[in-house]
């Protein structure tokens, strides 16, 4: 079993976790933190598998146990099929990150019906199928007595939109914002069977080519910044290490905003 390779992280020594989306920049920087705090994982994957496959050999090189695992979360029984898929990969499973999502860019009033119900059944409904398969296969791997010694989570990635939305963004903020929710009337019923549910709310996150592709909303966040830059995959990866191991054993029903201090803005 390959233990914590960076020191300064939390331990997820042995735990099994998937990710959600982890073809992206952001669920790829997840992957690679839960992978240095020694976790075992299931990379998620829905459309080319080359990011994935690239990543899982990665962090094969670096001894870690790592597997890629495709669904596409729209469809009817995908999220039950992939919490089967990376149970049988991995031997079990411990850890949940809801990563995965879309976020198209379309006014209110040009938004169709089709598209608010895409983004919404993607967003969200996806993560409420994920998160109840797979809460019933880490229930289902208890023994009587066991619950409170054995470490157990879901987290999933929501957004600071979910309080602060941007234009054309409804959907998406509204998305967000049922993801925080849900996350605390989870862990009311889930909390009984040892099972912790949070959630990480990033802010602007730098990705190649942010810059050229919005310049300024890229200034007005470095304007605004109390600290100055924008966030990195990195930093939510780190976010999710934390809310994943014994640390935060008694932390559940939150949302832990990871935006370097905007929405404590004033006026922005």
């Amino acid at each position: 079993m390959v233990t914590r390779q960076d020191p300064a992280l939390p331990d997820l020594t042995g735990q099994r976790v998937l990710v959600t989306g982890a073809s992206g920049g952001v669920g790829g920087g997840i992957a690679r933190r839960c992978a240095a705090a020694g976790a075992q994982l299931a990379l998620h994957y829905r459309g080319s598998p080359e990011p994935v496959f690239e990543l899982v050999e990665e962090l094969r090189d670096r001894g870690v146990t790592a597997v890629a695992v495709r669904a596409d979360l729209a469809l009817p029984d995908a999220a039950a099929g992939l919490i089967a898929d990376a149970v049988a990969a991995l031997g079990g499973l411990d850890g949940l990150v809801n990563n995965a999502g879309i976020q198209p860019l379309t006014p209110l009033a040009d938004t169709s019906r089709e598209e608010w119900d895409e983004v919404l059944g993607t967003n969200l409904g996806a993560v409420f199928e994920l998160s109840r398969a797979a809460a019933a296969a880490m229930v289902q791997e208890d023994t009587p007595g066991d619950r409170s010694a054995r470490n157990r989570w879901i987290t999933h990635i929501a957004s600071i939109e979910a309080s602060r939305p941007a234009p054309a963004h409804a959907h998406y903020a509204v998305a967000k914002a049922g993801l925080v929710m849900h996350a605390r009337a989870a862990a009311l019923e889930l909390g009984p069977a040892g099972i912790r549910v949070n959630t990480v709310s990033p802010g602007l996150v730098d990705r190649p080519g942010l810059a050229e592709a919005w310049p300024e909303g890229v200034a007005s966040w470095l304007a605004h910044a109390p600290l100055g830059r924008l966030a990195t995959a990195e930093d939510i990866g780190n976010a999710c290490v934390l809310l994943g191991s014994d640390g935060a054993a008694f932390i559940t029903g939150q949302d832990l905003a990871v935006d370097g201090g905007m929405l404590a803005t004033p006026g922005w």
